[in-house]
């Protein structure tokens, strides 16, 4: 007897899979193959170097808005794994279920057992009428992420769809079916407690406001929303500065933020541990712990500029008031710096930020960053000691982003850094206290840009994310603190595969260890990932990850196995696309 769609991936890749009662003809059958799906790997020698110029220059090209590097589409697509590219394309169902145990190699008791691969969802996966989008599209590429050997997915919780219309009003009606989908196929789930915007920055594709009822009050007291030294308004993320205060419909937004988190927790108590196992709670702009100093909305900032300090609510002036006048200064108390630039100038073009006799080195400087940085450790801790009470003895993790702010990294002010609240310079590590922080609550230290290579970049600009990246996982190292990536942009190519791999094995300085990344977050689901020699090259990127940087594979038998992997599933899908389509 033929085996049926679901039992043939499943043996494909190793895993085996129940198939749904009363679906395609001949479902039903068992196997018990194991063949490892995998894929080719080798370094191409194409030279990825972006050019730009200064502002005034001839327009400025910007790796944060560069295309994807895939393989162009060529007509004669393969078939294979075109359904999950089709649903997408079009809003075009098997369910599935295996368990796997997510773990964190980089703690004490894990040691050398491989990087376990989330894939991030699509923005919009739920839709604004709090339904799930393209329902077969998800099923047929949650299918085939499975069969790849994925360990799960990485989901964006928005608060402005689940308390969108009323405060204390929970609808988490999307997220129940695609919980639940995620259940059936087997697959692990990253939830991240999204409390900002969605739109305006790098790789939104959809626009996700805040719930209605907060930019209400937003509207009424425009000092809820960060402001710049020009009294431009941010409205992605409400000001860190009246966390405390009860602004919000009586709530402040700490409470807001600790109610949210309640309510998704005894929504999905029958998930927690087995489903879901990480909670990422969201901190900032983009998701990230930091303050919104490049918002590219509206052309405000464009890369590599420095960015600008967020600080002039009139929630943040009292803090700073206070501070000053606390350290013996007040006359330091009225404002941020005023020398610090615009946006898109370079650390050269400003008094603040210049290597000689920069503000940035000066007693005052040295106050202010200080005040600056330790206003969002608190938010930080504020957050995180709510997180953890509310998610406590529920076996999940819990995790915060930070962003990977590696444009000027090699220069000695690091302006973009320090405008996004990170006090980060030649003389002082601005990493190592998130690090510190994070290890008090048991926390994820998760980072971006994992993918990118310091050639990679304008080194006019002095970027450098390879040496950013290694200084956070020296500080994670010290803090003791498990580290995970995400790659900061789509990324296809193998090159940029095999630098998540060097980077995830923390190999410091060619010094190995038994420490590895706890996890790396793929961006993101979409057509492109599901192109045919994308695939095959980010199935053989899963398979290498999860074996650990201790396992020494010929690349011609994972591009045998790669290969095999595409020529078996290719009539398997096709045989998926027809049931989708009925």
């Amino acid at each position: 007897m033929a085996m049926s769609l679901p039992h043939q991936i499943g043996a494909i890749a190793g895993t085996p899979i129940t198939a749904e009662s009363g679906g395609i003809a001949g479902e039903g059958a068992q196997s018990a193959a194991t063949v490892s799906a995998s894929a080719v790997w080798r370094t191409p020698l194409t030279n990825l170097r972006v050019s730009i110029q200064k502002p005034g220059d001839i327009e400025r090209v910007s790796p944060l808005s560069s295309p994807p590097m895939s393989p162009i589409k060529a007509s004669g697509m393969r078939p294979d794994l075109s359904v999950a590219c089709q649903a997408f394309a079009t809003a075009t169902e098997t369910e599935t279920h295996h368990e796997n145990v997510y773990s964190f190699p980089n703690t004490p008791d894990k040691k050398g057992k491989g990087v376990p691969v989330f894939v991030m969802m699509p923005l919009d996966s739920v839709k604004m009428d709090n339904t799930v989008n393209r329902r077969k599209a998800m099923n047929a590429s949650l299918q085939a992420l499975k069969s790849a050997g994925v360990e799960g997915i990485m989901m964006d919780v928005w608060w402005g769809l689940v308390e969108r219309d009323e405060p204390g009003k929970y609808n988490f009606g999307g997220y129940i079916e695609l919980l639940e989908m995620a259940k059936k196929h087997g697959l692990k789930v990253q939830a991240v407690m999204s409390f900002h915007q969605c739109g305006g920055n790098v790789g939104d594709s959809c626009t996700i406001p805040l719930p209605k009822w907060v930019i209400e009050e937003m509207d009424k007291d425009p000092d809820l929303a960060y402001t710049d030294q020009w009294g431009r308004r941010n409205y992605e993320y409400v000001s860190l500065g009246c966390d405390t205060l009860p602004l919000l419909k009586g709530r402040t937004p700490v409470q807001c933020y600790s109610d949210f988190m309640r309510a998704f927790r005894d929504k999905f108590e029958h998930l927690l541990g087995d489903t879901i196992v990480e909670i990422q709670v969201g901190m900032g702009p983009a998701g990230e712990l930091r303050y919104p100093s490049y918002p590219e909305q509206n052309g405000t900032w464009k890369f590599p500029g420095i960015g600008a300090f967020q600080c002039y609510d009139k929630y943040m002036l009292s803090s700073l008031k206070a501070a000053a006048e606390a350290y013996g200064k007040p006359e330091w108390g009225s404002t941020g710096p005023t020398d610090a630039g615009h946006y898109n100038n370079w650390p050269e073009d400003t008094n603040f930020f210049r290597k000689e006799g920069g503000g940035w080195d000066s007693p005052y400087g040295e106050f202010f960053l200080t005040w600056y940085s330790k206003m969002l450790l608190d938010h930080g801790e504020r957050i995180l000691q709510s997180a953890k009470a509310i998610f406590e003895n529920r076996d999940v993790k819990i995790s915060v982003k930070i962003a990977g702010i590696h444009w000027h990294y090699g220069t000695r002010s690091h302006a973009p850094e320090l405008t996004a609240g990170y006090y980060n310079t030649r003389f002082h590590d601005g990493y190592l206290p998130i690090a510190q922080m994070l290890a008090r609550h048991g926390a994820i230290f998760n980072f971006t840009c994992i993918e990118m290579r310091d050639h990679e970049q304008p080194q006019d600009a002095l970027c450098a994310p390879e040496k950013l990246v290694r200084q956070v996982s020296l500080a994670t190292q010290e803090a003791r603190v498990p580290l995970a990536g995400e790659n900061a942009l789509p990324r296809y190519d193998e090159y940029a595969h095999e630098q998540i791999l060097k980077a995830s094995s923390l190999n410091i300085d060619g010094n190995s260890s038994d420490r590895e990344m706890c996890a790396f977050t793929y961006l993101r689901m979409n057509p492109d990932l599901f192109h045919p020699d994308n695939w095959r090259r980010f199935v053989a990127f899963v398979k290498k990850m999860k074996e650990g940087k201790d396992v020494h594979r010929c690349w011609e038998q994972v591009e045998r196995e790669a290969e095999h992997f595409v020529h078996v599933t290719q009539p398997l899908v096709q045989e998926a696309a027809v049931a989708l389509m009925h």
